[in-house]
């Protein structure tokens, strides 16, 4: 192999890798905003519904398809949150799941 293909295939690891590592980060974010969420509305099988809203961001591309989730039950339930809170809640929750991924 020449040193440019060497390079090529060292990149598309690295690539491959990286995104691996996203998906598992926003699915662990996706799992932490459900216990959050879970817990203000009561939930008794917090598990569960954090796994429904992990679910609901294979519906679309990005996130939004989880915002709508939880706004909805947020709503259905009585809980006094905007799409806003959600959304600083995800981005606060996703610190702490790159940091949770990066030590398993």
């Amino acid at each position: 192999m020449t040193a440019m293909q060497d390079r090529e295939k060292a990149f598309e690891a690295k690539f491959a890798k990286d995104e691996e590592l996203r998906f598992r980060a926003e699915a662990r974010r996706n799992k932490l905003l459900g216990l959050w969420a879970g817990e203000l509305l009561g939930k008794s099988d917090l598990d569960a519904y954090a796994k429904e809203v992990v679910a609901a961001d294979f519906e679309e591309a990005g996130h939004e398809d989880v915002v709508r989730k939880v706004k909805a039950d947020f709503d259905a339930g009585g809980v006094a949150k905007s799409e806003d809170d959600i959304r600083r809640q995800m981005i606060e929750l996703l610190g702490v799941a790159i940091e949770q991924v990066q030590n398993n």
